[in-house]
């Protein structure tokens, strides 16, 4: 990664839709120069996709949460079944399999409060491997909507 590759990711993430020649342009850098170092970064594994951000609002998705699961017993293939599982729920946003006294941290986002409730009643709870699960709402949430590479001045002193 160098500070063009740097600058490409930056401006995609700003605006994926822009053409190659109106990147280039941004850049200072010939069209050619600017698709090839994108191919690059998509063949490297750097690029992963292109989206869509979407309004949860306008979807009326308004309540938001996060789901603190615990299973038994904890082998790989009870992870993988609740991981497979929620992951292809309409209300899940994304999963987490994490360390510590949880097992998964889920983020939903639904309707309301009651739909909220349903949801842990109806998805979650009946699953056998689910031994606990608490919920905390979002009041606001905020993500960070450009990632770029860590420099060596960005590692803690050790």
């Amino acid at each position: 990664m160098d500070e063009l590759d740097s600058a490409i990711l930056r401006h995609l993430q700003l605006d994926a839709r822009q053409t190659n020649r109106e990147l280039a342009r941004t850049l200072g850098i010939a069209p050619s120069t600017c698709l090839e170092r994108v191919r690059s970064l998509t063949r490297r594994g750097v690029i992963t996709g292109f989206h869509a951000s979407v309004s949860l609002t306008a979807l009326e998705r308004r309540v938001q949460a996060l789901l603190s699961v615990q299973v038994r017993p904890l082998s790989r293939p009870v992870i993988q079944g609740f991981k497979q599982y929620v992951s292809g729920l309409p209300e899940v946003l994304s999963v987490y399999v994490v360390a510590g006294g949880d097992d998964f941290l889920v983020h939903v986002a639904v309707r309301d409060i009651e739909q909220l409730h349903a949801f842990l009643m109806d998805k979650v709870s009946k699953r056998r491997e689910v031994v606990s699960f608490r919920s905390s709402i979002i009041y606001e949430h905020t993500g960070n909507m450009l990632v770029t590479p860590l420099s060596d001045e960005d590692e803690p002193a050790g």
